[in-house]
């Protein structure tokens, strides 16, 4: 690989002299420059600054800086070039490094939750958005935003949720985050502020994020059962919790979808504790077999904060997420959000107005629900020709499905089993807070095309008989 090149002609060149040591100046800027190299402070291909300006610099006469120059030039540190240009010549000498284990394999086929197709997306319409972003946004957007964000995507995003998802959301309602994480993070610092001292979660449930936060903060985690049509709303009435954390359109990881009487119920619960419903909408948008669901906050505004993200729509590393808030927690998050980071990035959020106000977001929504939709379907028939005995739940939305595994059956066996076939798939159990009967497996296929769906349903049959011989 290629050197990196670096001209530093304009620059300055950090050296500090002593000229009370006795020692001659060219030699002290010999020394230090020479120990730039060895650092590796200064790379193979930086252009060092002209003597004249550097002598300026360093308050020396331009001999001084000539003589330090030559010295290295002999020394095979520097080398001249035509133009009068002095350059790094030397790399630093190679360290050892500790011994550190092999990585692991990649897997053939990665089934894992949580890996998107970044490769469609849409970058020619985001460099847009970004191109009227610059153009158009006012001078003070680029200063210190207040803790919920920029007021262009207050206003596209309620605008979109509202129009799409049926929400009550409002532009002095919405709080834009660094994704899912930070805003879940930002609810349970303000719960725990607040004398909160117990959060409720589906079971089984990703709470990756919320666990160790709400350990954190001093919070105690309990579980509530879900079933075919979502959590259990009937245990509630012996649920003692100050929030609940739902995922009520797609269950994660089920697939379910929380029934119509018990999103009532659950709002009933919460307005006689208290208590607040956090709603985690994360892949609502990717339906296949069935009507669009609305979301619960626009049932109960004041009770639900709505949590949305474009991970899953657009892209992770963009790190864009939304919090629809009761109006009464807005001021509290905010500031919980300007004392985590001052705000988030300015420049994505701008170009995510423009792209949701100018139609690109449902633009790229329709084209992708269709390449989705193939990848499932092509999954689901691999399963039912090769493993008929795996039983395919929330197959009707979302980027993922389960199969529940026959009784009997050992789930981390077969992920183990799996593994040795080259192909990673999750369990249920470890999403789990109290133990089941029977297992499961997670199937992510956002990521993968066709062929690797097949080909990864083809290997874990071979790692089921694998299993049965042994």
């Amino acid at each position: 690989m290629a050197e990196p090149r670096t001209n530093s002609t304009g620059e300055s060149l950090l050296v500090t002299l002593d000229r009370g040591c006795g020692e001659p100046l060219h030699r002290q800027l010999a020394a230090a420059v020479r120990d730039g190299v060895r650092s590796g402070r200064l790379r193979r291909g930086t252009t060092l600054p002209p003597t004249r300006r550097l002598a300026g610099e360093l308050g020396v006469s331009r001999g001084v800086v000539v003589e330090a120059y030559q010295q290295l030039v002999a020394e095979g540190y520097l080398t001249s070039r035509t133009g009068g240009y002095t350059e790094v010549a030397a790399a630093p000498a190679a360290q050892s490094e500790p011994a550190t284990p092999p990585a692991p394999p990649e897997p053939a086929v990665n089934f894992g939750y949580g890996r998107y197709d970044v490769a469609n997306f849409p970058r020619a319409a985001w460099l847009r958005s970004i191109r009227r972003a610059y153009a158009q946004a006012p001078n003070e957007r680029f200063g210190y935003l207040s803790g919920r964000g920029a007021p262009e995507l207050h206003v596209a995003l309620s605008d979109y949720l509202n129009r799409v998802r049926g929400t009550a959301a409002y532009p002095d309602t919405v709080v834009v985050t660094n994704g899912y994480a930070q805003g879940i993070a930002l609810l349970v610092q303000v719960l725990a502020a607040r004398g909160a001292r117990r959060v409720a979660v589906e079971d089984p449930s990703a709470d990756d994020d919320l666990r160790p936060l709400a350990r954190a903060s001093g919070l105690e985690v309990v579980g509530v059962p879900v079933d075919d049509d979502g959590i259990r709303a009937d245990l509630l009435d012996d649920v003692e919790a100050d929030a609940l954390v739902l995922t009520p359109t797609h269950q994660w990881p089920t697939g379910a979808m929380l029934s119509a009487p018990r999103r009532a119920a659950v709002l009933r619960w919460a307005a006689e504790r208290g208590a607040l419903v956090v709603e985690d909408d994360y892949d609502a948008e990717y339906r296949y077999d069935r009507s669009p669901v609305g979301a619960m906050q626009g049932l109960a505004p004041e009770l639900v904060a709505y949590s949305g993200t474009a991970s899953k729509t657009l892209a992770p590393g963009l790190r864009l997420g939304w919090l629809v808030l009761p109006r009464s927690w807005v001021d509290d998050v905010a500031e919980a959000k300007l004392l985590a980071d001052r705000g988030s990035g300015v420049l994505d959020q701008l170009a995510f107005a423009d792209f949701l106000a100018h139609g690109e977001f449902d633009r790229h929504l329709r084209r992708m629900r269709p390449i989705y939709r193939r990848r499932r379907d092509v999954l689901l028939a691999a399963l039912a020709a090769r493993l008929p005995e795996l039983e395919p739940a929330g197959i009707s939305a979302g980027l993922h499905l389960v199969t529940w595994l026959p009784p009997g059956a050992d789930e981390a066996a077969v992920v183990a089993a799996a593994a040795r076939r080259g192909v990673r798939v999750n369990g249920v159990t470890p999403y789990r807070l109290s133990p089941a009967e029977r297992g499961g497996l997670i199937f992510g296929y956002s990521a993968l095309n066709e062929r690797a769906v097949a080909d990864g349903v083809a290997r874990l049959a071979a790692a089921f008989v694998d299993l049965r011989r042994s």
